[in-house]
Order: C-alpha cells, then sequence, then structure tokens
C-alpha cells in the first residue's frame, strides 16, 4: 500500500474507521481522559455500545456510496477503539505511530494487519519523549498545522496531548514542510473551556475554506494568523455551543463532499447553501459523549 495524505479535503481513497464493538464496561471518573467523557459519565449519558454500533455503521454507509475503501482494526476484548486518529496518522508516504497516553496503549496491537500492508521504511515511532496525537495535525499541503500545549503545567493535563519536542521531531522527518504550532485551550473536565484536539477548534473545508472557533486557542495571535491565512470571507466561525457539540470535526471525502453530524444545521447549510458543497449529514451525537466526532474516527490513508 503506497500512503498519501497531504490534506484533510482531497479524494479519499482508502481510510481505517474504528471499532464499536467490544468497549468494555463504562469508565469510572477518574478513569476518564477528556473533558466530554467526563461530563457524560457524571450526568450518567455515557454512550451504549448498540447506539455506537449504529451510527459507526451510518458512517460506514456513507463512506461505501463514496467508493471508499474502508478498513477497519482487530477487534480487542474489553477495549475502546472507536477514535482511530488518535492511535496513528499519514503525512504524505509516511504513517507515524502516536505515544498515546498510556490508558490506551493497546489499541494500537488492533492495526497490525493494516502495518504489515505498509513497507516497513515508510513506518514511523517517535521517540518516548515526543507526545502527539493525529487530532492535534491539520494537514494542509505544504502547510501543517499542529495544535499544542507547552505551558509548565503540561504534564497536569490528561488533555494536553502535544509537546513541543514532537513538533521538533516532525520537523526533522519532514524538513520541507511548514510547521505552524497553534497553542490550545486545556481542561479535564470543562468541554466548554478546554480544547482536547485541534480539530476540535479548526478544520480546513472544501476549497480553502475553514471552520473556526475562536476561543479553542490560548493566544488571540493563532486565531489571526488563521483568519488571515484563509481570508475572512473563507471562514466559517462558530459558538462555543457549537464547539461543544463539536462542530469542527467533520469530515471531507472530497473537496465537494462532507460528512457531517445531523443536527449541526446552521453549519451544514452554511457548506450546503454558500459553499456549494455536497453534505451528507448522519447521527453521531452519542459517539461525541466519548470526546470525539467524525474526524476523530478515521485513519485516512490514501488520498489522490
Amino acid at each position: 500500500m503506497i500512503l498519501n495524505i497531504q490534506n484533510e479535503t482531497a479524494r479519499l481513497k482508502t481510510v481505517v474507521l474504528g471499532q464499536p464493538y467490544s468497549l468494555g464496561k463504562e469508565p469510572a471518573l477518574d478513569e476518564s481522559y477528556d473533558a466530554k467523557s467526563y461530563e457524560s459519565i457524571q450526568n450518567g449519558t455515557y454512550p451504549k455500545e448498540d447506539d455506537i454500533a449504529a451510527e459507526m455503521s451510518a458512517f460506514e454507509q456513507v463512506l461505501l456510496k463514496h467508493d471508499v475503501e474502508v478498513l477497519r482494526p482487530l477487534i480487542l476484548p474489553n477495549c475502546n477503539q472507536v477514535y482511530a486518529r488518535d492511535v496513528a496518522f499519514v503525512i504524505d508516504d509516511k504513517i507515524i505511530t502516536s505515544n498515546i497516553i498510556p490508558d490506551r496503549a493497546d489499541e494500537q496491537e488492533a492495526y497490525a494487519p493494516i502495518y504489515n500492508d505498509i513497507a516497513f521504511n515508510k513506518i514511523y515511532n517517535l521517540p518516548e519523549r515526543a507526545h502527539v496525537e493525529g487530532g492535534d495535525v491539520v494537514l494542509y499541503n505544504e502547510t501543517i498545522f499542529v495544535g499544542t500545549y507547552t505551558e509548565r503545567d503540561y504534564s497536569e493535563f490528561k488533555t494536553a496531548r502535544t509537546n513541543a519536542y514532537a513538533i521538533a521531531f516532525l520537523k526533522e522527518l519532514f524538513p520541507e514542510k511548514i510547521f505552524v504550532p497553534l497553542e490550545l485551550e486545556k481542561s479535564d473536565t470543562d468541554p466548554r473551556k478546554g480544547i482536547l484536539h485541534l480539530d476540535c477548534t479548526f478544520m480546513p473545508v472544501g476549497k480553502g475554506k475553514a471552520i473556526i472557533y475562536k476561543r479553542g486557542f490560548k493566544n488571540e495571535d493563532d486565531y489571526n494568523f488563521l483568519v488571515n491565512f484563509f481570508g475572512r470571507d473563507n471562514v466559517f466561525e462558530i459558538t462555543q455551543e457549537e464547539m461543544y457539540y463539536m462542530n469542527t470535526n467533520i469530515f471531507s471525502i472530497s473537496p465537494s463532499v462532507v460528512v457531517s453530524e445531523r443536527n449541526f444545521e446552521r453549519l451544514n447549510r452554511h457548506m450546503s447553501e454558500k459553499w456549494g458543497m455536497t453534505v451528507e449529514t448522519i447521527p453521531y451525537h452519542e459517539i461525541s459523549k466519548m470526546g470525539g466526532l467524525l474526524r476523530c474516527s478515521t485513519l485516512p490513508l490514501i488520498r489522490e
């Protein structure tokens, strides 16, 4: 398999979609590793496996409808494998295995059959000190945006997933790319204040467009950089409530086709009516209660 991922929107050919089965028991409050899960456990609304499976099946059907090859990881017993994006990510023709938090390290075993189809010299493991997850890595051709957190209290946040050391490593691996670090707001317990990954506050879509939540960035200069980069007229800004429901975490099948949650009415209408895109809407609300949405559930391997 010849990997090729250079951006978030080119025509998708092959993708890994996470697994909804054998999730195991609902985690205890102190076992949660993101603010949305913390809230849903606390409120007694943590999603059930049957509901998660139904939503992921709807997603798979849309991908297949658009002639995308869908691969799935092996099913591990009592292991939440919904969010494939955290396990690894592809840049150009290389796949980088994430140093995900220790609680989730078992998930990587399930990807062995997929890795067996990739040339060994295209597989990269990060140094132990380099922490990064795919949700923080957003590709835009020669520019790579990376969500990060560099404050001294980094180790105190479960939601601080990507550090400066990882960005330095990626720069060495891809010297021809321009890396743009973007500092994110963090909270382990309040999903309206903290941002788990960059794709929960920013996402390129269509042709030169972007969805942005301003207050997800710790520094307003980072937000201003993005607006200037894409152009004010090409940016759709979401509200705090829309960020809470993860409006940025949609998934592009091509520059003209995007998969979105059916309740994202304002965003979906804008993408359809103003940007002329085909918006495939599916139910994905239950899955959002675990801290991620459509992009989080995928690991794209090949785009045109």
